[in-house]
């Protein structure tokens, strides 16, 4: 397997970290969950080239946080009901948590 090319974000993404230095494999976690949160269409399709399908369903599904927009985004994107969501799981149990 070849070495895959370094996806490419908008640094604004990523404002509070070393961009430069960001490891998109141990880190991929945090790339994906971010990218979702804050990225917009080219940012996605690029992190899914990436990742895949596959292991960016993994993470959103058990992400602890998006905001509701976004996850409602996140199902769209890898085609999941947005009751298989942990944070639409833990919102529904803790309505008192996101107050907006």
């Amino acid at each position: 397997m070849g070495h895959k090319e370094k996806p490419v974000f908008e640094k604004r993404i990523f404002w509070d970290v070393h961009f430069e230095n960001l490891d998109y494999d141990a880190k991929a976690k945090f790339v994906i969950e971010r990218v979702f949160e804050r990225g917009d269409v080219p940012d996605i399709r690029n992190c899914r080239r990436y990742y895949g399908d596959e292991k960016i369903s993994e993470v959103l599904l058990n992400a602890k946080f998006l905001p509701e927009t976004r996850m409602y985004f996140a199902a769209a994107v890898i085609d999941k009901p947005i009751t298989e969501f942990r944070c639409y799981k833990l919102r529904q149990s803790n309505p008192e948590l996101f107050p907006y």
